[in-house]
């Protein structure tokens, strides 16, 4: 997930209304617009031919198409002028998951959360998506083809996700197709392309400080990496699919580029793309494992004294070395989801997008 809020806020910026020469049905509105994830829905939704608001903290970037409101989620009263006369909100904004604040991950996501569902009732809004997240079905144990059908995890990787959980539950139990109020959950794992501000910088960072060169377990476990334009399709394609059909409404939806791959394969051709060393050296899961959650518990022994910041998690080092991908024939089925990118043109897209932060021998 992307970081489209941050702190309250109260400044909002009065902008028009949406152009009155559009139906309403190609009218929506973008929560977290102005993020990684929401910049690429926007992006496509224009070229649709929908008109477009952003509601987000900040404005991210310039387009005279875009009616901007800034405001906090949160309160209603910066929140209904962006959702009155829209018939479809997307909601991708969310705290970034490595922020590790526990009150504003709970204050956004889900009470946050409830806010954006009233105010959408209220303003008349009747498609409502959501961008939720595979791991909320996710444990740190093997998951191999998972289907929506799995429970919600009941022992969440983090905070963040438990509150993802939250969150989903809310918008899902939200559909009520005799109000004409329709609700559906995005999720999607992974998320990476151009212009990504966590994944890519984040992993080129570790390389040049020297903390790429072990992979977690035999390097054989795979993994679903989902190119943002494929996530912001699937978005799309479930607002244009969802109606008083009950193939959609109230239902999750996962969404990948239906390639998973190693996960240190992945990391590694970015790595490489980028003129950086390949981890070579291997760490037995289990040993990494145990290592992670020792230091978490020095971690919480010594916080009342000195706050650490710990990177090598046991809940990172699940990630890295567990199988977890996800079917998305729910969605090929009811929506007629393909990946537009494959993973091969969007490692590549990718690749090239960050050249600024290759390594220069």
């Amino acid at each position: 997930m992307e970081g489209a809020v941050s702190e309250p806020m109260r400044d909002q910026v009065a902008r028009p209304h949406l152009t009155e020469d559009i139906p309403k049905a190609k009218k929506c509105t973008v929560i977290g617009g102005s993020g990684f994830l929401g910049q690429h829905i926007v992006e496509q939704l224009l070229a649709r031919g929908y008109a477009v608001n952003v509601f987000d903290i900040q404005q991210g970037f310039d387009n005279p198409q875009v009616h901007f409101f800034l405001g906090d989620l949160c309160n209603r009263q910066d929140l209904y002028p962006a959702l009155k006369g829209v018939n479809t909100v997307f909601h991708c904004a969310s705290p970034p998951p490595s922020s590790n604040n526990k009150e504003l991950f709970y204050r956004v996501n889900y009470l946050g959360m409830k806010n954006v569902i009233e105010t959408c009732k209220e303003a008349g809004v009747q498609k409502f998506i959501l961008t939720s997240s595979a791991s909320v079905i996710f444990e740190g144990i093997d998951i191999k083809n998972g289907t929506e059908d799995l429970p919600y995890a009941v022992k969440p990787i983090d905070y963040y996700t438990e509150t993802k959980i939250l969150q989903e539950r809310a918008v899902l139990g939200a559909n009520d197709p005799e109000r004409n109020f329709l609700t559906t959950a995005i999720r999607p794992h992974g998320i990476f392309g151009p212009q990504d501000p966590y994944l890519v910088p984040v992993l080129i960072e570790a390389a040049r400080k020297g903390k790429m060169k072990f992979m977690i377990g035999n390097g054989k476990n795979l993994v679903d990496f989902t190119f943002v334009e494929n996530v912001a399709h699937g978005h799309i394609l479930a607002a244009e699919h969802l109606s008083q059909d009950a193939a959609l409404g109230g239902k999750a939806f996962h969404i990948t580029n239906d390639e998973p791959i190693p996960f240190w394969t992945f990391l590694s051709r970015i790595l490489t793309g980028l003129n950086y060393e390949a981890p070579k050296y291997h760490i037995p899961y289990w040993l990494a494992y145990y290592l992670a959650f020792l230091l978490s518990l020095l971690a919480m022994v010594v916080s009342p004294v000195i706050q650490l910041q710990l990177t090598f998690t046991p809940m990172r080092v699940a990630l890295a070395g567990t199988f977890h991908y996800y079917s998305c024939e729910r969605a090929k089925k009811v929506m007629g989801y393909r990946p537009l990118v494959t993973m091969d043109d969007a490692v590549e897209r990718t690749v090239q997008s960050f050249r600024h932060l290759r390594k220069v021998e």
